[in-house]
């Protein structure tokens, strides 16, 4: 029995010592689930755009996007403290741990290019973006991460994503 409880205290030791990921968060007003199909009605692509909401020109702007390439990159209805959440690693910086945090969810389906239409409004260059993750939280890619597979929040169905509408 003495065996055990040392092996036992050695692995909690192990996990208490090791760092833990850093997540970066962002918190946007909208995201949009936007599904881009060509004029033959074939996919094209997937994609998530995050916007905020100028007071200013009185209309979401797009803030950045991400093409979608792994479920957790869908926001799910966060029941605890309000609005929507997604959570992975996101490789258009490297691999870094990203949640993001909405007010409202909407999904559309299109065959234009939403965000491409959008730098008619705010340049590319002019948007916020979302956060920069910073070097030292980005993981080690030999490490397993148990939360690269998204938060563990209960899955909406898809009428229940609320109408996008001004804060």
């Amino acid at each position: 029995m003495g065996a055990m409880s040392i092996q036992i205290a050695v692995c909690m030791a192990a996990f208490t010592l090791s760092p833990a990921d850093e997540v970066t968060v962002d918190q946007v007003d909208l995201v949009e689930v936007n599904h881009f199909y060509d004029d033959q009605g074939r996919l094209v692509f997937d994609q998530v755009i995050y916007f905020d909401w100028s007071a200013q020109q009185g209309r979401y702007q797009v803030r950045d996007w991400r093409l979608l390439k792994t479920q957790t990159q869908v926001p799910l209805r966060d029941w605890r403290e309000g609005g929507y959440v997604s959570e992975w690693e996101d490789f258009k910086q490297r691999n870094g741990l990203r949640r993001v945090k909405s007010k409202s969810v909407r999904e559309t389906w299109t065959q234009y290019d939403p965000e491409l239409v959008e730098r008619e409004f705010l340049a590319q260059e002019k948007r916020a973006e979302l956060t920069r993750i910073p070097v030292a939280s980005r993981p080690h890619a030999s490490r397993n991460h148990s939360r690269s597979r998204g938060p563990t929040l209960p899955r909406t169905q898809p009428d229940d994503y609320q109408t996008a509408t001004a804060p």
